[in-house]
């Protein structure tokens, strides 16, 4: 079969919802005797790709994503783990763009790594970029990613990031950091939502603004077609409202990482019961959580 060289229409119409046929590995009853690969790998289409971390690695076995357009490629967070030993996230990512490569040839394609937020199982993996020839990283501290987005001048803008006929969305959702980003792909229908929405323990560490974050998801997502709200971990079980204990390597019963923007509804109804009296509140897929 030949390589394709011409430039790959994603201004179509979004593909049709497809669910995610995937075992997540998700640790082991002993971490030393692990056999799962440091990194999964999903190719939930031919240019879009979900990566997540060990957790014989790293207990936060974070998602990762990695979304290819014509003129480069994208890397939405860089994992818990600083090592290359441990954690080949560069290998990773270079056999997958070579691979990409492979049957979409073309000329200097470059490597944007960018974050949802600074949290150190977000960007530990930052550093296996540095030098790679055609690559920038844009540190997720608040001053550099708000600037490289345009949020420092409007914090309220729908700021583009095009990847070359594949224009990712991107907008400043604080509340469970004060840098948070979340991503939407229309070719995907993809939101990306990293810790702010995920099924899991969502810590609000500001509420006012962690409320204006969810009611500005619930406007955002009445204009666009979402087939997945995806964060970027699981620690929720499939028993409803109860969750894996903090630093567990081994998640056997695991809900799915996708979730819906029904329950952007429900986390906003949430907050609305937890008032202004910060403490723990258990629904079927998340428990809002002061970040103390």
């Amino acid at each position: 079969m030949s390589a394709d060289t011409s430039g790959i229409d994603f201004g179509g119409p979004v593909l049709r919802p497809r669910g995610f046929d995937v075992r997540w590995i998700h640790g082991s009853p002993s971490s030393k005797h692990n056999t799962d690969p440091d990194i999964q790998v999903h190719e939930y289409d031919e240019h879009t790709v979900v990566l997540r971390q060990n957790m014989a690695v790293h207990y936060e076995a974070p998602f990762m994503f990695l979304l290819f357009g014509n003129a480069r490629a994208v890397l939405i967070d860089t994992g818990a783990t600083a090592s290359p030993d441990f954690f080949p996230l560069r290998r990773v990512v270079d056999e997958l763009v070579d691979g990409w490569l492979a049957r979409h040839p073309r000329q200097d394609y470059r490597l944007l790594v960018l974050h949802t937020h600074a949290h150190g199982d977000h960007v530990a993996g930052d550093g296996q970029f540095a030098g790679r020839p055609g690559t920038t990283v844009v540190d997720a501290d608040l001053a550099t990613a708000w600037k490289f987005f345009g949020f420092d001048e409007d914090p309220t803008a729908v700021s583009r990031v095009d990847l070359g006929g594949r224009a990712l969305e991107c907008l400043a959702t604080p509340g469970h950091h004060e840098a948070a980003v979340t991503f939407y792909d229309p070719w995907t229908g993809f939101l990306l939502t990293g810790d702010t929405v995920y099924p899991g323990r969502l810590y609000v560490q500001d509420r006012s603004a962690f409320t204006r974050t969810i009611d500005r998801l619930i406007e955002f997502c009445e204009h666009r077609p979402v087939t997945h709200v995806l964060g970027c971990h699981v620690e929720m079980t499939t028993e409803p409202g109860v969750d894996y204990p903090v630093r567990t390597t081994y998640q056997p019963h695991e809900p799915p990482l996708q979730m819906t923007t029904g329950h952007l509804h429900e986390i906003r109804a949430a907050l609305d019961e937890v008032g202004d009296r910060p403490r723990r509140l258990a629904r079927p897929l998340f428990v809002i959580c002061p970040d103390d």
